[in-house]
């Protein structure tokens, strides 16, 4: 193996420590966008502009970075901004015509992600727009999305397998009388991969099945869990509102139409890997474009997905690294309080599985801050099912 195979081969995992450096500033700049666009939540405020503020946050920070380096560092959005109210269960993110504004008592669920050098940190959040505790089952379904996900961390760690991880989470999600929503994965993230082979099936069911896989040290999870009221099992009722699109980095096409070459040949130079939001394309030649590069397949969509009205939907996505001394969740944001009807106390496997350490006890060692000391030990104890902390 060449000396360049080997930097290459380092830098690609969490034992090189300038990895794990790039990991924890996307998480830290994800984490404050998702603090900002949080403050900008109010009522009548408008869907698009948040969206705008969350993009322009990672892209302005993320540009202060890495500036005076020789080799070019690419750093920006990996996941645009998005904010899915009520019933919307994922993906929307509206283009700028889009008049579409909150309202008091929503659920909101923003979703974004940040990458420096390609090692991507991701997260989601649930907010309702309200003051006071939340209760009912809007809490309860916002308990279930935080408990299982409480659950996922202590159970996504070398030697456990992804289905203990399925398993679990729709057990945590019935305790609360809620679904996991369907075709939802928690994939495996790699320098420029976002959807890294490795995932956690959110259900398992006939229709979707996934190689069966062990954790390992050294990698890093997006897990992503979803939670519902209703059936779990989401529409499309509206391609236009599709606005997330990925390259495909395999697949070639030659396009027909002007409009399509145009658009494509622009994704390409500013977007040839991460997902990126329409809003950054010309409109009107975009809504042409890119249905033929959706129907060839150079694109693939994230589309817009919805429960029935009325049913309550709960998002929650943290990024973890699987480290040597245990699980790192890096990716995260303290949760309203909650009031649920629902509680885990008689289900004793989910205690058990809320009461497993995330950090390992290392022996030795020595003196430490007493911060760290106290973070330690506060990450060694017993989640608490409805904790706001996480």
């Amino acid at each position: 193996m060449s000396d360049d195979e080997r930097v290459e081969e380092k830098e690609l995992d969490l034992s090189s420590p300038e990895v794990v450096t790039k990991y924890k500033s996307a998480a830290e700049i994800v984490n404050k966008a998702l603090q900002l666009v949080l403050a900008e939540c109010k009522p009548k405020a408008k869907i698009v502009d948040i969206c705008e503020k969350g993009d322009s946050y990672i892209r302005e920070q993320t540009g202060n970075m890495y500036k005076n380096v020789k080799k070019k560092i690419e750093r920006g959005v990996a996941f645009p901004t998005c904010l899915s109210v009520n019933n919307t269960v994922c993906h929307f993110s509206p283009l700028a015509s889009d008049e579409t504004v909150l309202e008091e008592g929503d659920i909101l669920k923003i979703d974004m992600g940040c990458h420096i050098d390609g090692f991507i940190a991701v997260v989601a959040h649930t907010h309702v727009l309200q003051q006071g505790p939340v209760t009912g089952r809007a809490a309860d379904v916002i308990a279930a999305a935080n408990t299982a996900a409480e659950v996922a961390l202590r159970l996504v760690k070398p030697g456990k397998k992804n289905q203990d991880v399925t398993k679990a989470i729709q057990e945590v999600a019935a305790a609360y009388d809620c679904k996991i929503v369907e075709g939802v994965l928690s994939h495996q993230l790699k320098q420029f991969v976002i959807d890294g082979n490795k995932v956690v099936l959110s259900v398992s069911n006939p229709e979707t099945r996934v190689d069966d896989a062990e954790f390992e040290e050294n990698e890093v999870y997006a897990i992503d869990i979803v939670t519902s009221t209703g059936d779990g099992k989401p529409k499309l009722l509206d391609e236009k509102q599709t606005t997330i699109y990925k390259r495909a980095v395999d697949k070639s096409y030659h396009l027909k139409m002007k409009a399509s070459r145009f658009i494509y040949s622009d994704i390409c130079q500013n977007f040839p890997i991460m997902p990126f939001s329409a809003r950054a394309l010309e409109e009107k030649r975009a809504r042409l474009g890119l249905v033929e590069c959706v129907n060839h397949e150079l694109l693939q969509p994230y589309p817009v997905l919805h429960e029935k009205p009325g049913d309550f939907v709960a998002h929650i996505k943290f990024t973890v690294l699987l480290m040597p001394n245990g699980s790192d969740r890096i990716t995260s944001h303290a949760l309203q309080e909650l009031q649920p009807t629902k509680t885990v106390d008689d289900h004793p496997e989910i205690k058990a599985w809320l009461s497993l350490p995330v950090k390992s006890k290392k022996k030795g060692g020595g003196k430490k801050k007493k911060g760290k000391q106290a973070e330690k030990a506060a990450e060694g104890e017993e989640a608490k099912p409805e904790a706001m902390e996480t």
